[in-house]
């Protein structure tokens, strides 16, 4: 970090560290949804949604997902304030707006994201016969 003549640390303008800090952000919410991905893709349920009935087997509501949910909505706002988007956060939170009777169910769902994913398609258009969902 750049030192004054005083031996303080100079301020870095916001647009100069927002960059880095949305870096960071996008890096750590990929990290932790990637994680919860293969977590769901397992058989755990809650990731998509925070209905409260969707807990594990003993009982205990999945605090992870519920974060990552809370951390892809405050990025897309934030995003969205820097007219910038993040392909992986959209998708994820249209993932998690899904409710009825299409609905594939969260293993599986979790399982065609990872894929999605692995082949570079999040972001791509794609036509509904394509979709596993």
């Amino acid at each position: 970090m750049a030192q004054s003549m005083n031996d303080e640390p100079a301020m870095n303008p916001p647009e100069e560290s927002a960059p880095g800090q949305i870096e960071a952000l996008e890096q750590a919410f990929c990290e932790q949804l990637m994680a919860c991905l293969d977590e769901c893709a397992r058989g755990r349920r809650g990731l998509f949604s925070s209905v409260e009935l969707l807990e594990d087997g003993d009982g205990h509501a999945w605090p992870e997902a519920e974060r990552l949910r809370e951390l892809a909505l405050a990025m897309q706002g934030v995003l969205a304030q820097l007219e910038d988007r993040n392909a992986l956060c959209d998708e994820f939170l249209d993932l998690c707006s899904m409710h009825g009777e299409s609905h594939p169910g969260e293993r599986k769902l979790a399982r065609a994201f990872l894929e999605r994913i692995e082949r570079g398609e999040v972001g791509q258009q794609q036509t509904g016969k394509n979709l596993p969902w």
